[in-house]
């Protein structure tokens, strides 16, 4: 026998499948459909592994899970949840459970990790508490791979890479991660590497002397040093240049930073969370982004769903904004069904950024204190014709996002649209002519010396796209 395990269940249906795998995994299982009966079968009985559900009969079963610790510290804990919000998430973890699981879930998972917390006898550390307000809104299966891998680092300062389209909402993973965590009483400071100019960035991450270049008339703290004792988020981490790139290597290698133009060298404790909406693995062959960097950050990857694929989430995620739309001086408004089922058609190449200010729209817009389908309609068009129309204003979609996330200050968006233009335009010349610069330019209709030059100052490498023959 591999050990005794305790189910405290009341669905009589998930117990039978738990028990009869757990069974032929060679377990003992004793089920009870109640914290009272639980905490009977405890007094009496020695187990290796608890399964607890979460909503029981007679109250929560995490709320009451001190007792379980008081009566059986040694004891691993595993949580299933119909629950499935990123607070149960938290609230399992906080437990110190040595696993969560959303249901549904994966009988062959849940087994293993039977198998494994009954050999191990795991605890886990400290705990941290769950902060209110949250920040990430629903339940589908893509967003509970999400909140595992959110609860798995809260407790350690392992190094996150936020994978995701632009609008998923790569940075309140990374608050959620800081405000979660044991660093919440420290700061969280956000660089967007994308909107800050090349020769700037070395500045900003890690600070500058008074005269080290023109126009530094003073000392100044870089963002490294701002974040110390707590999490440095640094968003679109594929846009740093590569100069700036080779000294944050250097930085998350040694813990220590020196400002531009200064001689001494400064201890730093931060968090890395770095984030892109960018492929980095091509790049890196491009040689446009450091292979070292990459597995320095790739550490624990969390990669968000894009909204097309947790259209599930599209209720829960509308009425929040609803009521952050109102919160915000914007009429009350309540949606019906038949207008979400508008909302869970369109196609949101903007992700949830999009949705989120379609519905503050939808609530400045409305003539009625519920948002029905005919609203949706008039104010965001048909859905059918907005992915046909999609096709053909993709570019647009494209510039929109952009703006979105770079937000670019008045006067500089020209040379800021051209030049990110210029990347994937060049790119895209030179995958066509085998990285031939002379047929890339004819290609183009530019001057073969003039895309010399730009290839040089966006550092794009045109060996990189050579062809084999």
């Amino acid at each position: 026998m591999n050990g005794k395990v305790l189910l405290v269940e009341d669905d009589a249906s998930i117990a039978t499948v738990i028990r009869s795998a757990l069974e032929d995994e060679g377990f003992a299982v004793d089920r009870c459909e109640s914290i009272a009966a639980r905490d009977r079968a405890l007094a009496s009985d020695r187990y290796d592994v608890m399964l607890t559900d979460v909503m029981l009969a007679d109250g929560d079963g995490i709320a009451s899970i001190d007792s379980v610790r008081a009566a059986c510290p040694q004891m691993p804990l595993i949580v299933l949840s119909a629950q499935n919000t990123l607070d149960t998430a938290v609230r399992a973890s906080d437990t110190g459970a040595f696993e969560y699981f959303p249901k549904p879930f994966d009988l062959d998972d849940l087994v293993r990790a039977v198998v494994q917390a009954a050999g191990s006898g795991d605890k886990r550390g400290e705990e941290a508490e769950a902060g209110d307000g949250l920040p990430l809104v629903g339940r589908s299966q893509a967003m509970q791979a999400v909140y595992r891998m959110i609860t798995r680092v809260l407790r350690n300062d392992l190094t996150v890479l936020v994978l995701g389209e632009s609008g998923t909402g790569k940075e309140l993973v990374a608050e959620a991660i800081h405000q979660l965590g044991h660093r919440k009483s420290g700061p969280f400071v956000a660089v967007n590497a994308a909107a800050i100019p090349a020769d700037l960035i070395e500045s900003e991450l890690f600070g500058h002397e008074k005269g080290a270049f023109t126009g530094a008339i003073a000392q100044a703290i870089g963002k490294f040093e701002q974040a110390n004792g707590g999490t440095l988020f640094l968003d679109e981490i594929g846009d740093m240049p590569i100069e700036a790139q080779t000294r944050l290597l250097r930085a998350l290698q040694s813990g220590r930073i020196r400002r531009v133009g200064g001689r001494q060298e400064i201890a730093v404790d931060v968090r890395i969370i770095a984030a892109t909406n960018r492929d980095l693995k091509p790049m890196i062959a491009a040689g446009q982004f450091r292979e070292d960097l990459y597995y320095r950050l790739n550490v624990v990857p969390i990669v968000l769903p894009p909204l097309r694929d947790r259209v599930e989430d599209i209720e829960a995620l509308a009425k929040h904004f609803l009521g952050l739309a109102a919160r915000e001086g914007l009429p009350e408004r309540r949606i019906d069904r038949p207008a979400l089922a508008l909302l869970e058609q369109q196609p949101w190449r903007g992700n949830v950024r999009e949705l989120q200010n379609a519905v503050y729209r939808l609530a400045l817009m409305a003539r009625d204190d519920v948002i029905d389908a005919g609203t949706v309609t008039a104010v965001l068009g048909d859905p059918a014709e907005a992915v046909m129309r999609g096709r053909d204003d993709a570019l647009g979609a494209a510039l929109a996002a952009w703006l979105a996330d770079n937000a670019p200050a008045h006067g500089t968006l020209y040379h800021r649209a051209v030049s990110a233009f210029e990347r994937p335009l060049f790119e895209y010349a030179l995958g066509q002519t085998g990285g031939n610069q002379l047929r890339a330019a004819k290609l183009l209709g530019i001057n073969r010396n003039t895309l010399r030059k730009r290839l040089g100052e966006l550092q794009i490498n045109a060996d990189s796209f050579a062809r084999a023959e």
